[in-house]
């Protein structure tokens, strides 16, 4: 029919197609697809055929064409190649051919478009081949080839660039190293392609490039390796051809400067670059190409000084190669150019006549000497052409070694595998008219590629399906196995011949082709030649016969230089030419088998790759586009075997999976649950799916799939998944809605019961009978209503009056202070009524009455004070006080502590006290007045103010009676004592029992007197014990608590001491404070009334008494907290000094405490003249000291003092005591009050008949106790004070030692004293051979410590209440530093202990009744015993077993151990002494001690929980030991015991035994490998990580939880980083850490170790969850110990980590610091541009667009677009990425930080920043808060930098603003202009004006601003500078070496607009490129380079900064801002199963 097409016969055995159409004249005829006309006729009838429908239009891929044959493929690749496609596929084979054009088909939105797509999806192109690869070895984890095939000239180059481009593009990083791999090629490019016929960038070499991937898909480095480069090129080159790149592009490009240097001229001028008749190159730019070629050196790290070494040695090259020889009678020497000569000489750096008798002579060595031959011209060109060989040889692998140092990046992760990309581009197979030894190498290459090939896709297709059982046609095909054999795989054959006659010395071309005749001449394979005399031979390719001249064969496969050459080369200075000298001393091998051994180990890295192929398809022979030569192209088919790659194709099955493979990706298209045999499953999937007429086949252990099986398998595999997904969804909702409505269904029934119910009631109320029930049933309740109300009404009217009786009062009591807040809400309403005239008024008629007030108080006050002062009022209520006197030095001292004559005083202003008292905040007191308090708590209508009679009732309430009843006495008494009242008027002889003291028996308990030590005057042989001198205990004063209230009942009743006579106002002090030091309760009692009495108060005298009485109860006793705020603001208006004094004294009492007795004299003296008391205390050396004291001071301050004084450091021991007749007792240095000791001392004197103010008390200073430790050497006043105490004991009968006196005597006068008998005793006892005073100081008092240590004891009397049975249970413990003893009143020892006898001691509070008790846990009992200071007792032993334990190297074990598999610990057995090694090897805070074994004498670490330290510094004995051993066993077992009891009503706490079971690997016979242990384990827990990890986390783990010991301690993060970096790179080991956490924290008892565990698991649970077999064991840990204050938030942390992505990195720094600190909640400080910072709170799973978004909403700001932060450390400033964690990007600097750096310190410094990093839709005034915070700090340095263009008009302008803003409306400032004229204009723009001129101009624009703010200011600043298109921009000043246009320093701004380059200085704009015409862009440390344009053609654009990050980040950014938004609604089809 018309118009259809048809196959026609064309006459060149591949039919061509055609179409029928008719002639003018109406005849058929044929117009083929080259424009021929063909007649039909029944001649031709025959041989014309229908095409097929698919051959007419032409296909994508080429295994559908329907005619499947070579004419159906041509015709579908002239198709397409006339249409312009030029890329077709074969299944996933892509035909390429070469276009000889530019097309539109690689820009930067081809490569999205091709990415993450499968192959099929969209039309064929290069890039989809380079993302199957990419695609499938991220999916199969499997390394990819892709091997680029085809002739010279058909675009193999360009292809392998294309896949680089797009794989350098899809892996998204544009980082530096994919920039330096894809200018590798401009290099490689220059070096090793030339123009040739068929080429005009014919690559002359062969090159594999291995690019190497992260695991996320990222290029990480790549490594070329190069094969066979063609070096003859450099010598020769055929018509029409040139050399190689470099050499043109040097001439062209290089300066003229630099080429005068190395006297290069034109390439005309060359010999190598003129013998092909063609130095220049259509289409290409040798001086662009050279700029690129440099730019690209730079890039790979080439030097300039390595770029000038390679231009000297090609400049040397070119010169040799003009060098000219001519002989004459065998002799050769130099013609004509002797200056080449002479100019090769700098470049080649080589002496000139060596260089000149190295080409014109060959030396050789005989067996005598060295023989020089001249060489012909002949000779002497071919030696020169190898030389130069050789040379520049050596020279392209040096540049491939330097390109690899570069590209090549190690993984740091050894057992990391990288994943690969192999590109493969080498020569195409060659046929020239005259082929050489190279060809054969060539052609030998391609052979192995297409056994390649044929192995692929033939014999693997046809072995696979054989072993799979799969029956399917079997396709013979073209195997070129015997022409590989004949080249290089049989024994002999010809590449072996070739290298064996290459051996031989006399071997020639001529005898290796006689060799290769006989041995291969008679196979077929190689062609012999027709005769002896021709040189060519034949071999039978797989693409056709190929004849090879032998001529030259051993001497190019040889590849060597003579010796002199060689010697010369050595002795050149230039660093590339000695290349060629390295390998001189040992033998080379051939060019063949250098060729054979790369082609080998290529042939092996592509056969462990899937390989992809790319067959390049050269049109025709004239590089012409649109021009399709069928000959050459249907031979290119036939060469690449395509056809019968169509035809296995075609019937094979290229997508196969395992059954496992299969199910795991298709599982969900499987209709059943049940999948059992999986062959089944897979069968059923394929059957539902692709129906039975689909051509898939199922093997023993593999589907075989079609291509579009894959593709149809995937489309419904989505569809699935969405459909499951909507099913999940439906289910959820539904279940959601049916919630909500069964809710709502139980709402409205229980609606319509009620409802239905009342309806029903209503109903049934109409009837009559109902009212007749009603009526009936109504009597009968009324009837038994009115019963039970007379009942209840007499019963009611009984409770009610009762109650009512009852409740009265205290309804009162609340009425009338309801009333009082009435009256006073009602007084401030009438208040605010009057208006403002009547306010002020009254306001003024008060102020005026105050002020008369005011006046006559002061007259009153003055007449008063004239009257009397305030000591003499002092004076008068206590008449006989005496003058000013130092206290403790009145009376006769006690014996032996007379006062002695030095004395030193202390002033007040040098003492500095323990602890500073509490600073007050008085801003606050005028609301705490006294009358305010008083209308709060005051009860009943009681007032505030002065009055004179006796109270009803106490001011404030109180629950006990007693105190009631107190109150009222207290107030009695305080009105006598401030004259309010007068005295009874009794005489005091009736009742002569008056008021003093309670009786002996009514002794107060708990006296704070300490128990009186008599001294034994008399010497004594033996030691004895001090006496306990509890007869000798003064009895208190004040009343006993237990017997106040029958005293007081005694008292009111006049049975008692009576109040009721005439008391003197010491008497009365005494009873009020005596009240107030028993009963707490009346404290602010008391203090109220004397407040009350105070106030108001007009008689001066009871005023004056009152204040008097109030400062002597403020240093007795302290208010209650209510209260203190109160009597602060009251004591403010004290009259006198008393505000300050009294002050001072309150504050003292809350810092001390409660006194314990009433004031002592000396603070009645104090009280007149209002400062401290003055008290002298003796030291044992002779001092006195005089120093201040108050009523708060205690004997802990006092010790202070006089240590510091002194400067005594060693002050433990040293007590005050106190003197009194012949007693003498130690206050110890506690919180013992000084003043009430002297106190009771006044009392007893008083008692006795003397005067209290005479008594004759002294305080002294001396050593109490030892420390076991005391060393004497330690402080040597120390040693002194004791000493003199030790002399002063023994002069007193204290201690008694002849050797002590002795000692004594020899320190006082030598051994030269006199009289005799003396000095022998002294020369007896002391060794006097040099001895210092001091050392033997420390001699006597280590001599006392150990001769007396019961004189040096601590006493505490105590009552047994448990123990073993004593002789006494009440009895005195004495504490020294030799142990504890128990003592009798005897004096009788009843028991002694040794401080390593002693376990432990308890304090137990047993209540008031019972006092303090303490436990005594020894290993003789255990003892309770009670005592008034039983807790200071437990105080003292705790702190001595403390000091022991820590100073002790001695220690007992608990059990045995066996460690010797490893040395770090030791191994002993149970009971065996350890010594304590102290060298801090190994952490004991963490459990561990350094120990040696007294039995092995080794060394090693020991858990401290199996040890015991035993608290002594001498050898224990063996009792001890084996009583600790017993002692700690006994111990285990009660606790063992009390846990099994408790563990019935407490819930088990989780463990992994159950998990274990099933997933764990099996242990050794009763290993419990899920309890904690503290040996670490040597494989994994998990039995699937077994034999697929080494264990490098149980160590670390242990370590952090300290149970394993450190020698060296390691930071936390460094065991972090140990513990979970491997884990976050490799998935499986996840749970295997979470595993051995949860195992070291069951059974774990150690505290520490749990809190450390804790924290790890803390960790592990926000970096990445368990998997789900371990995920519900890991929450039933969790929930079972709730009761862990982490374990809520490690559940929260692990829910949180399931719902979102694992992290990428371990913790950072922060995090680990936060737990470590115990908390949960991580804040940052975050700064701004404004110079402001805020806290912000950051959680693990923060990723930094959270940050972001909550960081805009705390400043308010309108939207987070556009803002980033930024991270600064000490050089960079860097952008994060939004997706990732904040941590993780935080952790990722600093470590590079630290690498970069080389920093060694865990802390880096960094700050972080929130700005703003994208301007879009920046409009200012729309978010002021914006403008404010940001957009102002950043914009005002650009515009001072001078990067805007801006008028003169808008300079004044802006200068104004920025002047408002520095200065406000301040005018005043007008006159700083000049100097801060750098603050407000441009740089550039400084001197445009004078500075005059600027300020007057300024001026002028500022004055016309108006009232503008400082923010409105900088708004418009904003707007000023917004009108420009500069605005927002980002300023780089960068030096470029691209565009020779353009300046070297250029300014290049990235903004919204694109990337614009600015000249610096005009600022005009040079360049705009616009964000979609940069192809690509990339930064390395300091360089930028960028593409605009294609990927193919595209302008390179690199320039040198040290900011390249910036610029490629920004760059970034916009790009992906650019995306999303054109992306936008779009979803992305994920191929990745992640």
């Amino acid at each position: 029919c018309i118009g259809d097409f048809v196959w026609v016969d064309s006459g060149g055995g591949v039919p061509i197609g055609a179409q029928v159409k008719v002639t003018p004249t109406g005849q058929l005829q044929l117009i083929d697809d080259e424009g021929k006309e063909h007649k039909i006729n029944k001649k031709t009838e025959g041989t014309i055929r229908p095409m097929h429908p698919t051959s007419v239009e032409g296909v994508d891929d080429m295994i559908r064409l329907g005619d499947l044959n070579e004419a159906g493929l041509l015709r579908n690749l002239l198709v397409r190649h006339k249409e312009g496609i030029i890329y077709t596929y074969t299944g996933s084979i892509l035909v390429a051919v070469n276009p000889y054009q530019l097309l539109p088909l690689y820009t930067t939105e081809h490569v999205h478009m091709y990415t993450d797509r499968r192959l099929g999806e969209l039309p064929p192109h290069v890039f989809a081949i380079a993302d199957g690869c990419f695609f499938n070895m991220r999916r199969n984890k499997k390394n990819q080839c892709c091997v680029i095939s085809g002739e010279s000239g058909a675009g193999k180059t360009e292809n392998t660039k294309l896949m680089l481009q797009f794989l350098a593009a899809v892996s998204g990083q544009h980082s530096w190293i994919e920039q330096q791999i894809l200018e590798a090629n401009p290099i490689l490019e220059a070096f090793g392609n030339a123009k040739t016929i068929r080429n005009d960038n014919s690559s002359r070499f062969g090159k594999y490039i291995d690019i190497n991937f992260t695991k996320g898909g990222a290029i990480e480095g790549a490594r070329v390796e190069q094969y066979l480069l063609e070096k003859s090129r450099v010598c020769r080159q055929a018509p029409q051809e040139r050399n190689y790149h470099i050499f043109y592009y040097m001439l062209m490009g290089m300066s003229a400067e630099q080429k005068k240097i190395l006297s290069l001229g034109s390439a005309a001028e060359y010999y190598y670059l003129t013998m092909g008749n063609c130095t220049s190159c259509e289409g290409r730019d040798d001086v662009k190409e050279y700029a690129h070629f440099r730019s690209a050196l730079k890039i790979l790290m080439f030097t300039e000084n390595d770029s000038w070494e390679i231009s000297k040695l090609l400049a040397a090259i070119l010169h040799l190669g003009n060098v000219k020889f001519e002989g004459e009678d065998g002799c050769t020497n130099c013609r004509q150019r002797e200056a080449e000569l002479t100019v090769c000489v700098p470049s080649s750096q080589v002496a000139p006549k060596e260089l000149e008798k190295c080409l014109t002579q060959r030396s050789f060595m005989t067996a005598r000497e060295s023989v020089t031959k001249a060489l012909t011209s002949d000779q002497a060109v071919d030696g020169r052409d190898a030389f130069v060989k050789a040379i520049y040889g050596k020279l392209f692998l040096w540049v491939v070694d330097k390109i690899n140092a570069a590209i090549y990046k190690k993984s740091e992760d050894s057992e990391e595998v990288q994943q690969s990309i192999g590109l493969l581009d080498i020569f195409g197979f060659e046929n020239f008219s005259k082929n050489s030894f190279e060809q054969l190498c060539i052609n030998f290459a391609n052979e192995q590629l297409q056994q390649f090939f044929v192995k692929h896709v033939f014999k693997l297709e046809q072995d696979e399906y054989a072993r799979e059982n799969i029956v399917w046609k079997h396709i013979d095909y073209q195997d070129n196995q015997r022409t590989l054999d004949v080249l290089a795989s049989k024994p002999m054959n010809m590449l072996a011949l070739i290298d064996e006659e290459s051996n031989f010395p006399k071997g020639t071309d001529t005898t290796m082709l006689q060799k290769m005749n006989t041995v291969h001449g008679k196979g077929g394979i190689y062609i012999p030649p027709k005769n002896n005399y021709e040189t060519e031979f034949g071999i039978q390719h797989f693409a056709g016969v190929v004849n090879y001249d032998s001529k030259g064969f051993l001497e190019k496969n040889r590849d060597t230089l003579s010796a002199d050459l060689i010697q010369l080369v050595e002795s050149s200075s230039n660093k590339l030419l000695k290349l060629q000298a390295t390998d001189g001393k040992k033998r080379v091998p051939t060019l063949t088998g250098q060729f054979r051994q790369s082609l080998d180990s290529l042939m092996k890295t592509l056969t462990a790759c899937q390989p992809y192929f790319i067959r390049c398809i050269k049109p025709n022979d004239f590089k012409k586009p649109m021009l399709f030569d069928r000959e050459l192209c249907i031979r290119q088919l036939r060469y690449s075997g395509m056809m019968e790659t169509i035809r296995i194709r075609k019937a094979g099955y290229p997508v196969r999976y395992t059954f496992e493979e299969f199910l795991q990706r298709y599982r969900v298209l499987l209709k059943t649950y049940i999948c059992d045999p999986k062959i089944k499953c897979c069968e059923s999937i394929c059957e539902s799916v692709l129906t039975e007429e689909e051509d898939w086949k199922t093997g023993k252990t593999k589907i075989f799939l079609k291509d579009c099986h894959d593709t149809m398998l995937e489309v419904e595999r989505m569809k699935e998944l969405n459909a499951k997904a909507l099913l999940i969804q439906k289910v959820m909702r539904g279940y959601k809605y049916r919630k909500q409505f069964l809710r709502k269904r139980a709402g409205a029934l229980v609606i319509q019961k009620y409802w239905r119910g009342h309806k029903g009631r209503k109903l049934y109320r109409l009837h009559g009978f109902a009212r007749l029930q009603a009526q009936v049933r109504s009597r009968q309740l009324h009837f038994q209503y009115k019963k039970k109300r007379e009942a209840a009404i007499v019963l009611q009217a009984q409770i009610r009056g009762h109650l009512a009786r009852k409740q009265w009062k205290r309804k009162r009591d609340a009425v009338i202070l309801l009333q009082a807040y009435t009256r006073g809400l009602l007084a401030r309403k009438m208040r605010r009524a009057v208006s403002s005239e009547e306010q002020r008024a009254i306001l003024e008629k008060q102020r005026h009455l105050e002020e008369v007030l005011r006046q006559k108080r002061e007259l009153e006050n003055k007449a008063n004070a004239e009257s009397i002062t305030d000591q003499e009022m002092v004076d008068s209520v206590f008449g006989f006080l005496p003058a000013i006197v130092v206290g403790g030095q009145e009376g006769q001292a006690p014996v032996g502590f007379e006062q002695r004559m030095i004395t030193e005083e202390i002033d007040i202003d040098d003492i500095s006290m323990d602890e500073e008292l509490p600073q007050d905040d008085f801003d606050d007191l005028d609301e705490y007045s006294f009358s305010k308090f008083a209308s709060m708590y005051f009860q009943g209508a009681a007032s505030p103010t002065h009055i004179r009679q006796r109270l009803q009732q106490p001011l404030l309430y109180h629950e006990d009676a007693a105190d009631v009843l107190a109150s009222l006495t207290v107030w009695w008494i305080i009105l006598r004592f401030m004259g309010d009242l007068p005295e009874p008027k009794r005489d005091t002889a009736q009742n002569p029992k008056v008021y003093t003291v309670p009786e002996k028996n009514q002794g107060r308990k708990g006296s704070t007197f300490t128990d009186l030590l008599s001294r034994n005057k008399r010497g004594s042989t033996v030691q004895e014990v001090p006496r306990s001198a509890s007869s000798f205990r003064k009895p208190s004063i004040i009343m006993e608590e237990v017997r106040c209230e029958k005293h007081l009942d005694l008292v009111m009743n006049g049975e008692g001491p009576s109040l009721d006579r005439p008391l003197t106002s010491l008497e009365k002090l005494h009873i009020i404070v005596g009240y107030a030091i028993v009963r707490r309760d009346l404290r602010d009692e008391i203090y109220c009334q004397i407040c009350k009495q105070l106030q108001d108060n007009s008689n001066r005298n009871s005023y004056f008494r009152g204040w008097i009485l109030l400062s002597l109860c403020l240093g007795i006793f302290p208010p209650s907290e209510r209260f203190i705020k109160y009597l602060q603001s009251f004591i403010r208006f004290a009259p006198g000094g008393y505000a300050s004094y009294c002050a001072e004294r309150l504050k003292r009492t809350g810092l001390n405490g409660v006194r314990g007795e009433p004031p002592a004299w000396l603070e009645l003296q104090a009280t007149k003249t209002k400062k401290p008391m003055i008290v002298s205390v003796t030291l044992m050396d002779g001092r006195t000291i005089n120093l201040p004291v108050d009523s708060g001071s205690t004997s802990r301050e006092i010790c202070q003092i006089l240590s510091n004084k002194i400067k005594l450091n060693d002050t433990f021991g040293f007590s005050l005591y106190v003197a009194l007749y012949e007693k003498v007792w130690a206050l110890g240095s506690g919180r013992e009050h000084v003043m009430d000791a002297i106190s009771q001392c006044e009392q007893e004197v008083k008692r006795k008949g003397g005067q209290e103010q005479h008594a004759p008390w002294r305080l002294f200073f001396r050593k109490e106790v030892f420390t076991p430790w005391h060393d004497s050497k330690e402080d040597k006043i120390s040693t002194e004070l004791i000493y003199k105490q030790i002399i002063h004991g023994l002069k007193f009968g204290e201690y008694q030692c002849q050797k002590l006196a002795a000692k004594h005597l020899y320190i006082q006068h030598g051994s030269g004293s006199s009289p005799e008998h003396v000095k022998e005793v002294v020369q007896e006892c002391i060794n006097t051979s040099g001895q210092k005073a001091d050392t033997v100081k420390a001699e006597m008092v280590d001599y006392a410590r150990e001769k007396w240590p019961m004189f040096f004891s601590r006493f505490f009397e105590v009552v047994k209440l448990s123990g073993p049975a004593l002789s006494k249970n009440k009895f005195i413990v004495a504490i020294n530093w030799t142990g504890i003893t128990f003592l009798d009143e005897r004096e009788k020892r009843l028991v002694e202990l040794s401080f390593p006898e002693v376990t432990g001691v308890n304090t137990i509070r047993e209540g008031k009744a019972s006092g303090q008790a303490v436990s005594l846990l020894t290993l003789k009992g255990d003892f309770t015993l009670a005592g008034n200071t039983a807790e200071d007792m437990a105080e003292l032993v705790t702190m001595f077993l403390s000091g022991l334990t820590e100073r002790s190297r001695y220690a007992v074990t608990l059990k045995e151990s066996d460690r010797q598999d490893d040395p770090t610990f030791l191994s002993f057995k149970k009971g065996e002494l350890i010594i304590i090694i102290k060298d801090d090897e190994f952490s004991q805070k963490h459990g561990w001690i350094k120990g040696e074994s007294v039995r092995t004498k080794k060394v090693g670490a020991i858990p401290a929980d199996d040890i015991v330290i035993l608290a002594t510094l001498s050898k224990p004995t063996t009792e001890v030991m084996v009583g600790r051993i017993q002692r700690r066993t006994l111990l285990r077992t009660n606790i063992i015991q009390a846990n099994q009891k408790g563990t019935v009503e407490r819930v088990a706490l989780a463990t992994l035994k159950e998990f274990s079971l099933q997933y764990f690997r099996k242990g050794l016979t009763g290993t419990r490998l899920w309890v904690n242990s503290r040996e670490p384990i040597r494989q994994p827990l998990l039995q699937k990580l077994v034999r697929l990890f080494l264990l490098d986390s149980c160590v670390p783990i242990l370590k952090y939880m300290g149970d394993y010991p450190a020698k060296q301690m390691q930071s936390p993060l460094e065991l972090t980083d140990q513990i979970f970096g491997p884990a976050t790179k490799h998935e499986a080991l996840r749970d295997e850490i979470y595993c051995q956490i949860m195992k070291q924290m069951t059974s774990n008892n150690n505290r520490l170790s749990m809190e450390q565990g804790w924290q790890l698991l803390w960790l592990c649970c926000g970096l990445f969850p368990p998997s789900q077999s371990l995920l519900r064991h890991t929450q039933r840990f969790l929930e079972s110990r709730r009761r862990e204050a982490l374990s809520a938030d490690c559940l929260q942390r692990l829910q949180s980590s399931l719902r979102m992505e694992p992290r990428k990195l371990p913790p950072h720094q922060v995090e680990v610091d936060a737990i470590q600190q115990n908390s949960t909640q991580i804040l940052h400080k975050i700064h701004f541009p404004n110079d402001t910072e805020e806290i912000f709170e950051v959680m693990t799973s923060t990723r930094i667009k959270d940050l972001t978004l909550n960081i805009a909403r705390k400043l308010g700001l309108t939207t987070a677009d556009g803002f980033s932060i930024f991270v600064k450390t000490h050089d960079k400033v860097l952008s994060l990425n939004e997706t990732d964690y904040f941590f993780d990007s935080l952790r990722q600097i600093t470590d590079w930080s630290k690498k970069a750096n080389r920093i060694k310190d865990v802390n880096v410094p960094y700050l972080v920043f929130f700005m703003r990093k994208l301007w879009f839709n920046v409009i200012p005034g729309r978010d002021t808060e914006a403008d404010l915070i940001f957009h102002y700090p950043q914009e005002l340095p650009k515009y001072l930098r001078g990067y805007h263009v801006c008028t003169k008009e808008e300079l004044i302008n802006i200068a104004a603003q920025l002047f408002r803003i520095k200065v406000g409306n301040d005018k005043s400032q007008i006159v700083t202009i000049p100097k801060i004229l750098k603050e407000l204009v441009p740089a550039d723009q400084l001197k445009a004006m004078s500075e005059n001129e600027w300020k007057k101009t300024v001026t002028a624009s500022y004055n016309k601003q108006g009232a503008m703010s400082v923010d409105e200011a900088k708004v418009a600043f904003l707007k000023a500078v917004y009108r420009w298109p500069t605005f927002g921009c980002a300023f780089f000043e960068v030096k470029q070496t691209s565009e020779l246009n353009f300046p070297d320093i250029v300014r290049i701004a990235i903004s919204k607009q694109g990337v614009t380059i600015i000249h610096p200085k005009t600022k005009d704009v040079l360049a705009t490129h616009p964000f979609n015409r940069i192809a690509s862009w990339c930064s390395g440390s300091t360089y930028f380079h960028m593409t605009i344009g294609s990927l193919v053609k595209g302008n390179k654009f690199l320039c040198e900064t040290s900011l390249g990050y910036k610029m490629d980040d920004l760059i970034t950014s916009y790009v992906n801002l650019f995306l999303r938004e054109r992306k936008a609604g779009q979803t992305k089809n994920q191929r990745f199963d992640m």
